[in-house]
């Protein structure tokens, strides 16, 4: 177990996932009211979508660096790990297109959380995508 999951390396990816979530969810929340404005006629599931496809190659740079330099330590490879982390997070894509529709769907039929909705779905869909994101990023994007 002690080499499935190394101490150190877990408490660090536990942190720059949660600062990456972060970033994520930021990005995602700003698309998400950009076409919501730019597309009013638009319903908040495919809005959610959207948003979450163009944001997603921002936040998985930025995830990619920092788990490059603070959880996994590589040196050098960047352009193969970049690409690689690439398909690990396009992996979950498809899962996660239908999870934010779904999730949107379910919060709207709650009164109180109708207008934070998209928000909401993203948070449950970040959760869903982190553990599997360790595992993937261990065994397949950042390999030694």
């Amino acid at each position: 177990m002690r080499r499935a999951l190394p101490a150190g390396e877990v408490v660090r990816f536990l942190l720059v996932g949660v600062s990456n979530t972060l970033i994520g969810l930021a990005l995602y929340f700003a698309c998400v009211i950009l076409y919501g404005h730019l597309f009013p006629t638009r319903t908040k599931p495919i809005i959610a979508d959207i948003a979450s496809i163009t944001s997603k190659p921002i936040a998985i740079t930025i995830a990619f660096l920092c788990y490059k330099h603070f959880v996994f330590r590589t040196k050098g490879n960047y352009l193969r790990e970049w690409l690689r982390c690439f398909a690990v997070y396009g992996l979950s894509t498809p899962i996660e297109l239908v999870i934010l529709p779904l999730s949107t769907k379910l919060f709207l039929c709650f009164a109180a959380s109708r207008i934070y909705a998209p928000f909401l779905a993203g948070v449950v869909n970040s959760g869903i995508i982190a553990g599997y994101s360790y595992f993937a990023h261990k065994k397949f994007s950042f390999k030694r």
